[in-house]
């Protein structure tokens, strides 16, 4: 019983106050560690290229031969080919307690008294006889639950992540 009071007086004793400052410096925390790991993606990925063939020709001649030619491969980075780091954020977040008390105090007291007198002739008798139970019960429960709900999103990158591309066509103009 003294487990169950020690439960419902711990909830108490939190101000909300600072379950609401616990809360959101837990949540600035987590949300400075994903960040932290969205940068390190980000990093991993433009330091981390592979060979890329950038362009393949197809060509079907007047007799119907088809010939292709590729260009020279080149190397681009995770970042340069299109993979990208996801960023999350916490969008909300909930504190919920709740507390159930209950308390059932109930007292019984029964008397139980019996007389029994006999008189005769010269003599008197008398006999009192008493019974007294007494019974006294106490309750109490105590039921508390607390609850911290946080709801993480993706958020799309920042723009600025990615370099501008920029296309350069030297290619003599047809006439």
């Amino acid at each position: 019983m003294a487990n169950q009071m020690s439960v419902g007086q711990e909830l108490l004793d939190v101000p909300l106050p600072e379950l609401v400052l616990k809360l959101a410096l837990g949540i600035a925390e987590a949300q400075k560690a994903l960040d932290s790991n969205s940068v390190e993606t980000a990093l991993a990925l433009a330091n981390t290229s592979i060979s890329i063939v950038p362009a393949i020709t197809q060509v079907i001649a007047a007799n119907g031969d088809v010939s292709f030619t590729q260009a020279a491969p080149i190397q681009m980075s995770l970042l340069q080919v299109g993979l990208n780091p996801t960023f999350y954020q916490f969008s909300e977040a909930t504190i919920e307690v709740s507390m159930d008390i209950k308390t059932t105090t109930s007292t019984e007291t029964n008397v139980k008294v019996g007389v029994q007198a006999k008189v005769g002739f010269g003599c008197f008798s008398a006999s009192v006889s008493a019974e007294v139970s007494h019974n006294r019960k106490f309750g109490k429960e105590v039921h508390g639950t607390s609850r911290l709900v946080t709801k993480l999103v993706p958020v799309p990158p920042p723009p600025r992540i990615f370099p501008e591309m920029r296309i350069v066509d030297n290619r003599p103009s047809p006439q």
